[in-house]
């Protein structure tokens, strides 16, 4: 029997009950769109993450002193760049290279009346292209100048938790190059919000002359941090960075702790995905069995009038793939949908939840990414598990007996 013609017969077999077929095609459709909705929203997750960590924080590719460990943020003249005025030029000058930053690093608390925190002092270059997203998340005052010597800019979340604003004053204590301790009165200039809690809430930013000054660094940095156009660039970038005394770090490094996670929990997921598939293929071979038991007599029939054990099967088979392929459309629809819904409204989350991941950027809302490829792999394993799953009442099927069968009720 021509295959065309077993295909007409399995998608007739189909509309005998359409709520049974339709509802299996809906689990189908409502599965995949889960996977869909799952493998976007960590797609987006992991993006965000790495993303923020980049643009705000570590760069494409940092250079270093050999022996600078950003942990302890050193100040120690031994582990500073020296010198580093050339270095910034030469790397502007790689091909692929968006921003360069020269920045100091250094530990300090913030007082405020009868208020305390530790927090991470950071020396810019405010002209650079690097801090961009700093200046475009101003929310309230000004953004610094190169010549400013006694302003600085604070995260929202850490300036709503002291209650001061723009404009107001506060007292900074920093650690300097010979282990003492160093204060200064400062301006609050303004108040950024990035939407990442790890750095609005514990980050102050002031001009880099002025953080050399307090913390006795001279004209000494911590790092380079170089922006690239986009990751793979950054390797090139790298190797055209390395020297003696330096330490030339990519994105890769300085995030291995998301991507380790990522790892780790990709894992979990694959697990959860394959639950999920394997709960539809289960849904719609119980839909084929009973189907079958249905039509015991009716394929005693064609076995007898000399329809083939595999041409049953194949039947059999073309049934389940017709209510995979439409369950798949309709969950591809449902899935995408839900998709791109969230990738522009996003998640909120709250800042009680983002402040949980300790070393990882993550916004207090969260968007999902829409990944053509995730979606065809889970469509694909979709259909292969249904279609191996239908294997059983396929198989149960071609093996009737024609006079069992014959008389079966």
């Amino acid at each position: 029997m021509a295959f065309k013609k077993l295909w007409v017969i399995a998608f007739r077999d189909l509309g005998r009950n359409r709520r049974r077929s339709s509802l299996t095609m809906l689990a189908v459709a409502l599965g995949l769109a889960l996977l869909i909705l799952m493998s976007g929203y960590i797609a987006g997750v992991v993006d965000g993450s790495i993303s923020d960590s980049i643009i705000l924080n570590t760069g494409h590719v940092q250079v270093r002193a050999e022996s600078y460990e950003v942990e302890k943020a050193s100040l120690q003249w031994q582990d500073l760049l020296d010198n580093s005025s050339d270095l910034l030029v030469s790397a502007a000058k790689i091909d692929g290279v968006k921003a360069v930053a020269p920045v100091l690093w250094a530990s300090g608390f913030l007082v405020t009346g009868d208020e305390t925190i530790g927090v991470r002092v950071t020396g810019i270059d405010p002209d650079s292209g690097f801090h961009e997203p700093i200046r475009q998340g101003i929310v309230a005052g000004e953004y610094l100048a190169a010549d400013d010597r006694d302003g600085v800019l604070i995260g929202k979340n850490l300036a709503d938790s002291l209650g001061i604003g723009a404009g107001s004053k506060i007292s900074l204590l920093v650690g300097t190059s010979d282990d003492e301790i160093d204060e200064d009165i400062f301006t609050v200039r303004g108040v950024f919000s990035t939407g990442v809690l790890t750095y609005d809430e514990s980050t102050v930013y002031l001009a880099l002359s002025k953080a050399q000054a307090i913390t006795g660094s001279g004209d000494r940095i911590s790092a380079v941090i170089v922006l690239t156009e986009d990751a793979e660039t950054a390797i090139p970038v790298a190797a055209a960075l390395h020297g003696p005394g330096r330490s030339v770090v990519t994105w890769e490094d300085m995030n291995a702790l998301i991507l380790q996670a990522i790892e780790t929990g990709m894992s979990f997921y694959f697990l959860l995905y394959g639950i999920v598939i394997l709960v539809v293929a289960v849904i719609i071979a119980n839909t084929l069995l009973m189907s079958v038991f249905e039509r015991t007599r009716e394929l005693g029939i064609m076995a007898a009038l000399g329809m083939k054990g595999r041409q049953i099967m194949t039947m059999i088979l073309l049934e389940a793939g017709t209510l995979a392929f439409l369950g798949i459309i309709g969950g591809i629809v449902l899935g995408s949908l839900a998709v791109w819904s969230l990738a522009i409204n996003g998640i909120p989350i709250g800042d009680e939840i983002a402040s949980v991941a300790q070393g990882i950027a993550l916004r207090n809302v969260l968007y999902t990414k829409f990944v053509p490829a995730d979606i065809f792999g889970l469509s694909l394993a979709t259909l292969i598990i249904v279609l191996l799953g239908a294997l059983y009442p396929a198989r149960f099927a071609a093996r009737l007996e024609p006079v069992e069968a014959l008389h079966a009720l």
